[in-house]
């Protein structure tokens, strides 16, 4: 008597473990915004600069697969102010547009090559 061959149907049908999430990402930006938040979490009654801090760093790490923490610490900061995320931005919008612009930043924070031409003379 034959015995029963298994079908490859019978093989792929066997179940399989759920997909893993993605592991989450490092943020290049993680350990300067980890200063922040901390400072800010030491505030109670913020200024325009550290609403526009806090509001700039939602935006940033919203829908980001990673940086929990800051995640996390960002909406503590909301409760602690006493503020959801729709209402820190519509003070944000007001600060901008009373002419709130930031103070410059040191050359640790500096964007770009440092490459100035106009120093260079022919």
């Amino acid at each position: 008597m034959l015995s029963p061959v298994p079908s490859l149907l019978a093989v792929s049908s066997l179940p399989t473990d759920p997909p893993s999430a993605p592991p989450d990402q490092s943020h290049p930006l993680h350990a300067l915004d980890r200063d922040v938040v901390d400072g800010l979490l030491a505030v109670q009654t913020p200024a325009d600069a550290q609403l526009v801090d806090a509001a700039r760093l939602l935006m940033r790490y919203q829908g980001f697969p990673g940086a929990r923490d800051l995640q996390e610490d960002l909406d503590k900061l909301l409760r602690l102010w006493g503020l959801s995320r729709d209402e820190l931005h519509a003070r944000t919008r007001q600060i901008w547009a009373a002419g709130y612009r930031p103070a410059p930043t040191g050359p640790e924070e500096a964007v770009g090559s440092g490459f100035d031409t106009a120093a260079q003379e022919p």
